[in-house]
């Protein structure tokens, strides 16, 4: 996605050989018109599927689902990091290691929420070793949902988590697929 790597190019920060900071747009500060596009080109690269629900992890991946979510009419479902005095009973959950934050979550989804009968598509903001990706797939799995792939902002493709989940037969559809960020310039895939 054109729009989206000359964002990544003119205001990413490279913080070291695999940290990429895209705080401006993505991540603290969003840039709304880049995530209407986002959601339209997930929207146009999941055509082929039918879609009931967009399952994502808070925080990052909110922006991107909703506006997908907008775009098929279909609810948007946020995995929390959280625990939350209303969300206590019914739970789907699974533990998701941060290596950015260096920390492990318990995420949590009502059950009421995601249901058997659901098409799921994952979104997240980044994919590096795939452990909030593991920990969606989970939870998608745990309701019985049929999951039809998982769409990602940033793939951090020198990274091993979606080399490893493809394998595994998850379709992924990047945005952004990064071959490397040494000497602090970001090089994309092609």
């Amino acid at each position: 996605m054109k729009l989206l790597k000359e964002k990544i190019e003119k205001e990413g920060q490279v913080l070291s050989d695999t940290v990429l900071k895209v705080d401006s747009f993505l991540n603290h500060q969003i840039d709304p018109l880049l995530m209407k596009e986002i959601g339209d080109e997930f929207a146009k690269r999941f055509s082929d599927q039918i879609i009931t629900k967009v399952l994502t992890i808070e925080s990052s991946g909110i922006a991107p689902s909703t506006f997908l979510g907008l775009t098929l009419g279909a609810p948007v479902v946020f995995a929390r990091k959280r625990k939350s005095l209303t969300l206590t009973d019914n739970l789907y959950t699974s533990k998701v290691h941060s290596f950015t934050k260096n920390e492990t979550n318990e995420i949590s989804v009502s059950n009421k929420f995601i249901i058997a009968d659901d098409n799921v598509v994952i979104i997240d903001d980044f994919l590096a070793n795939g452990e909030a990706l593991k920990g969606l797939i989970d939870i998608a799995n745990q309701a019985g949902a049929t999951i039809v792939g998982a769409g990602i902002v940033i793939e951090k493709g020198f990274q091993e988590g979606g080399k490893i989940l493809r394998e595994q037969g998850l379709r992924i559809e990047s945005l952004a697929n990064i071959k490397s960020l040494a000497n602090g310039k970001v090089e994309f895939y092609d």
